[in-house]
């Protein structure tokens, strides 16, 4: 009874945005715990009267189910802080790394990218075409 009420709970207390992405899921809150345990909410409903009738069991059953919570809640707490630890030391190792002053974005559109192409088309059509090595020694001997 204790883990079904503390599965419950837990069930329970999920913000709006977790319990929608269960049912996106196709997980039905209402009778996940039950499935989960194996059992229905005839049987449920039973269980609860008899431990209301019996409120020393009950309140066994509660003190048990608030320390489980808090100690899962401690072990999150925890977990969440080492989290926020290794981010610390790796933002820490990344601020360190020497940037790169070339290291810059430049964004190209496609108009610009066009207009670049036309230009190097027309100032190739200008151009002189090389002189090897060989008209340039042809030259000098017709010159002498």
């Amino acid at each position: 009874m204790v883990n079904i009420l503390i599965d419950a709970r837990l069930l329970g207390s999920a913000t709006y945005f977790n319990k929608q992405k269960m049912q996106a899921r196709g997980v039905e809150l209402d009778k996940y715990v039950f499935e989960k345990y194996g059992i229905d909410s005839l049987q449920f409903a039973l269980s609860n009267a008899y431990y209301a009738y019996h409120i020393k069991e009950y309140e066994e059953i509660y003190t048990s189910i608030t320390d489980s919570l808090e100690k899962l809640k401690a072990v999150l707490k925890e977990q969440k802080l080492k989290e926020e630890e290794e981010k610390k030391i790796t933002d820490s190792i990344n601020a360190l790394k020497p940037k790169d002053s070339l290291d810059i974005v430049i964004k190209k559109d496609t108009l610009t990218d066009v207009f670049l192409k036309k230009k190097i088309k027309r100032e190739q059509k200008g151009l002189i075409s090389p002189v090897s090595d060989m008209n340039l020694q042809s030259e000098k001997l017709n010159v002498q």
